[in-house]
């Protein structure tokens, strides 16, 4: 079993339910790499939780905190593992990386981090990262990314 939530559509966890993934990481300036993460996590039966939109309004301001309260929601479910991904891109994405810090800052919180060498705060991940969590890799590509939480769900 498998399902698919994108922002702003809820998900509820009910008992049962398979592993939940949510896809943190850049949006706005980047390439969707969204789509291909989800239908890879997808084939292996997992829950994903997705914050970029097919079609964000952005011309609608009343959007703004219902996809800020979705995100906040989602990536604090208890349970969930949250997959950072910052991808290649001018970018520096900075609402990713208030995320990460903040994921850094529970050690509760399951995670997979995974950084492009061409992601212009590249070191800034791998340092905050390391110092936060000594034993987490900060990957270098979605691929990889994406194999150590298949790997992290399978252990």
């Amino acid at each position: 079993m498998s399902a698919y939530f994108e922002a702003p559509d809820p998900y509820e966890p009910a008992p049962g339910d398979p592993p939940a993934v949510f896809l943190a990481g850049g949006i706005t300036g980047v390439a969707d790499w969204q789509s291909g993460a989800a239908r890879e996590l997808g084939r292996l039966g997992v829950i994903v939780l997705n914050p970029r939109r097919r079609d964000f309004p952005m011309g609608d301001p009343r959007q703004t905190p219902v996809q800020i309260a979705w995100e906040h929601r989602h990536l604090h479910l208890p349970g969930v593992l949250t997959m950072f991904w910052f991808p290649p891109g001018d970018s520096t994405q900075p609402i990713a990386l208030l995320e990460l810090g903040a994921a850094l800052d529970n050690p509760a919180r399951r995670m997979v981090v995974g950084a492009d060498p061409g992601y212009p705060r590249v070191a800034d991940v791998r340092w905050q990262t390391r110092l936060a969590r000594p034993g987490e890799v900060v990957h270098a590509t979605l691929g990889d990314t994406l194999a150590a939480v298949r790997a992290r769900l399978a252990g």
